[in-house]
Formats: C-alpha cells, structure tokens, sequence
C-alpha cells in the first residue's frame, strides 16, 4: 500500500472537527457527572423509594443522608484509581473504564428493592464518575489549542448543568405519575449517555503529551499533526512537539520523589508540591463554597427550611437549575477575558453576599410572626447562588488543576484534586440534613464564613493560567517565583506574557530554518505573533 493509500486516522477529520468529536465525548461525560449529581435529589423525597428502602421517618435522616453520600465515597476511591492507573492507561481508557463501571452501579441501583443493595451501587457508580471526572478535563485540555482550552472546558462543565438541568426536570415530570418509575426510570435514563461515550471515545485520538510522555513519539506527532490539520513536518507540529519534549525531559531531571515532596524545593524544581496544593485547594473550595447543598438537597433545603410544599419545591428546582445553565453558558464567554483568577474572585464575592441575606432572611424566617415573607425572599438568593457558582467556581475548578500541573504530575495533580472534591463532597452531603434539622438557620452562617475566607487566599496565592500555554507554565516554575503572585505582573495578568511569545518566536523559527525557506503557514504565524505582540 502505498503512502497516498495509507488510510486517514480517525475517519479523516482533522483540526476543528476532530476537537469538535473529543469535545463531544467529555461533554458527554460532564454531562453524565451533572445528570447523577441531580438525580438523587428528588429520588429522596420520593414516597416509593423511601418505603422500598425502609427510609421513612425522622429516625432515618442519617441513613437517608449517608445513602446519598456515600455515591461520593465511590467517586473518591474512582479517583484514586485514576491516580495510581490512569497514567499508565492513558486517558481514552481509563474513561472507558470509567463508563463500563458506571454502568454496572446503574443497573445495581435501578434494579435496587433493599437500602444494602442501594448503597452498594451507589459506591460503584461513584467508582466509575471518580475515574472519568479525574480524566476528561485532562483529555480535552491535552487536546486542544491554546485559545480554545479554557472555553472548551468551561463548555464541558455547562454541559454538566444541562445534564443537572435535564433531571431535575426528568424528576418533575415522573412525579405526577409516582409509583417506581419516578425514581428508576431516572437512573436508568443514564444508560443514554453511555452509549454515546462507547461509541465516540474508542476512535478518538489519545493526548498527544500522554504519548510523548510514554514514548509513543510516531503517534504524537500524527496526533499533533491532525489537530493542527498540517502535515507531520510542518514547523508549527515540530515546535509544539519539541516543547512537549522539553518539559518532559525537565520534569524527569528534576522530578520529585513523593517522599522528598515535604522537604524544601530546589531551586531549579518546578515546585510540584505547591501546584498539586493549589490544584486541590481549587476543588476544596468549590464544595466548602457550599455548591452540594444546593445540587443534593435542593427540595429539601425548601421544603424544610424554607416551608414549601414538595411540587412547588420541586418545580422551583427544576426551573432553578434553567438559571444555573444560563450563568454556566456566561462563564464560557467570560473565561478567556476574565481569566482563571478573575472568575474565580467575581464568584466567591457572590457566593459570600448570597449566603450572608440568605442567613439573615432565614434567622427572620424562624423567628418572626411574618416567617413566610421572609422564608419566600430567601428563595431568589437561593436562585441568585447558582448564578454566582455557575459563572466561575463551577467550572474554574476543574480546568484549574489540568493546567497548573506538570505533565508528568497532571494526572496524578488532577486526581488528587479530584478525590478531594470528592471526599469534601461527601462530608458536605452527608451534614447537610443533619444540620439543617439540628441547628436551622445557623447552618447557613458556615457557608457565609467559609466564602468569606476563601477571597484573600485566591487573590494572593492562584496564579493566572489563561492565555497561556502548558508549557508557559512549567517555564513559569522554573523560574522559582514567590508564593506571593501579586508582586509579579507577569502571574496574573490575563493576556499572555511578552516573554513566552518571543520564546515561542525563537523556537518556531530556529525550526523554520531548519527546514529551508519559510512556508506560507510559517509565515502566516509569524504575522498572527506580530499581532498578538501589538495588542
């Protein structure tokens, strides 16, 4: 067979149409992760599940909350497996792996008739979500080009609000109709978004710094080569190839062993411990900005602590989450122009004002003659909440860990960051009922607090990550920076650093003349940084 019959890898597309596909498939399993963050929300005020379960009653809050919570143990331990095996398996398979195990707790859970079968398909679903919300940001992140990856990420987290979205309104409608099927008609339903992830992610292209990093040169370059949609030789394919090679090789000259992480950075390391801390300090402060209360309990947070019946609840949920996808679509927008920091800041103030009226109106609420005014007020800030997450701290988060982590640690970096959402995720869960029926509408001071202290630690301690290459950022560390970023100009501002370009300049023409004359797509790359120089 000669090279001009040589079949095209993944059915011929290239360049935004193969990016397009890879985003197709981690949308998807956003979109999953959304789905079963909102399925059990209504599943625990069911009537049916609850008599099937034996859940009825006040003496079963606890038992209730841990059936709930325990779904995030699972995903915990799913992101430990990603830790230890996901680099080795590379990020296609572990998402399948992921997604076959998901299956088998689904089918655990809707064939459910006692609490103990329950629990253990919720630990198993977990298992599977741990593995490929540990894995997908990394896959899209790897993929795609530098002024797409922050935008493709955030869309993959609204992606995950649709999903959230579309059960909550799944879960409205199945509740005139009652009986069994409005509780495991919704777990089933997940089984959709399998099939999709088992029919795109197998012929999609692995990470090309995956395969680098794992000497898998031939491929990465094709892999390079068909996401730029140039051929093989091209300069630009060569430079993105050969900075990959670099960091790659910096990182194992200068690698850290786990147990030498505690001990005072060398200067000419790139400060491994403090990416991986301020990577899983990203997702600590998503769940302890209060975000599960809301995506767990919504009925019952206004069923019990504000006093609504439970359709009305529900169909406040449901047309709740609606708001939350909108404010979800704005960060995509805003992502790029704003800036990880920017984001991040603008949500947690929002979140802070929120749950500082909400406090205040239901401390009213509890003690006033007029409770029910009060108590109905709370309800727009519950709505206003979700529009400050969903427009930085939603997505932020996760993209945050993929791109401030060296290649060699970005999956260990990125699970670790996970399993603690995780692990914060199901304390959360897991007190929520309990402390709304302990202590009423103190259990909302927490949160105020919490936002609260979180705002000094993002603006002194995260750096900016957009409009930055991966590599931009690990030549950031090498240059031993302070812990302190607002000193340094270069780490959090928005646009990309003049000296990264020029670097990037450099390398692309000393490859160029490598090759001979300038071609035109060269040359159309040198005017394109000429431009981005000048703005």
């Amino acid at each position: 067979m000669t090279t001009t019959q040589k079949k095209k890898p993944y059915f011929g597309l290239t360049g935004g149409w193969l990016t397009f596909w890879i985003t197709v498939a981690c949308a998807t399993d956003m979109t999953l992760f959304g789905y079963d963050q909102g399925v059990f929300s209504s599943v625990v005020i069911t009537q049916d599940f609850l008599v099937s379960h034996d859940l009825v009653g006040p003496t079963k809050t606890t038992a209730l909350s841990t059936v709930t919570a325990i779904y995030d143990i699972g995903c915990f331990f799913g992101a430990l497996i990603a830790f230890t095996t996901g680099e080795r398996l590379g990020r296609k398979k572990a998402i399948l792996l992921g997604t076959t195990i998901m299956a088998v707790g689904a089918i655990l859970q809707t064939s459910s008739f006692s609490l103990a079968q329950m629990f253990v398909g919720r630990i198993v679903l977990g298992v599977g979500n741990g593995i490929n919300t540990a894995t997908a940001p990394i896959w899209q992140t790897e993929t795609s080009q530098t002024k797409w990856r922050g935008k493709l990420v955030i869309l993959d987290m609204m992606m995950n609000i649709a999903g959230f979205c579309l059960v909550n309104w799944i879960n409205y409608g199945l509740s005139f109709a009652g009986g069994s099927v409005a509780w495991r008609f919704p777990l089933a339903f997940q089984f959709f978004f399998f099939f999709i992830l088992w029919s795109t992610t197998p012929w999609l292209p692995e990470s090309p710094r995956w395969l680098l990093a794992h000497d898998k040169e031939e491929e990465a370059i094709e892999v390079l080569s068909c996401l730029e949609a140039k051929p093989i030789d091209d300069p630009m394919v060569v430079t993105q190839r050969n900075e990959i090679a670099f960091s790659i090789q910096y990182e194992r000259q200068n690698a850290v062993r786990w147990r030498d992480l505690l001990k005072k950075d060398k200067k000419n390391d790139t400060k491994t411990l403090r990416r991986i801390f301020l990577g899983v300090g990203s997702q600590f402060m998503q769940q302890f900005g209060g975000i599960n209360i809301m995506s767990y309990y919504m009925p019952t947070v206004l069923t019990k602590s504000v006093g609504l019946p439970e359709k009305m609840a529900r169909l406040l949920s449901a047309c709740n989450a609606v708001s939350y996808l909108i404010f979800s679509g704005i960060a995509v927008l805003l992502i790029e122009r704003m800036g990880r920091r920017g984001l991040m800041l603008l949500s947690t103030f929002g979140q802070f004002v929120c749950f500082l009226v909400i406090t205040i109106l239901l401390r009213y609420s509890a003690t006033s003659e007029n409770g029910s005014v009060y108590g109905n007020a709370s309800v727009a800030f519950f709505f206003l909440y979700y529009g400050a997450f969903g427009i930085g701290m939603l997505g932020v988060p996760w993209l945050y860990p993929t791109e401030i982590n060296s290649l060699p640690m970005r999956t260990k970096g990125a699970a670790a960051a996970t399993a603690t959402d995780w692990i914060t995720n199901f304390i959360v869960v897991e007190i929520t009922p309990i402390g709304i029926q302990s202590i009423g509408w103190k259990f909302w001071i927490v949160w105020t607090v919490t936002n609260a202290v979180f705002l000094p630690i993002l603006y002194f301690f995260y750096p900016e990550t957009a409009n930055r290459s991966l590599e931009d950022l690990d030549a950031y560390y090498r240059t031993n920076p302070s812990l302190i970023v607002t000193g340094d100009p270069d780490a959090i501002c928005r646009k990309r650093p003049q000296k990264y370009i020029e670097r990037e300049d450099e390398e692309f023409e000393r490859t160029a003349v490598g090759k001979g004359a300038m071609p035109v797509e060269v040359a159309e790359h040198v005017e394109w940084t000429e431009a981005e120089r000048q703005r």
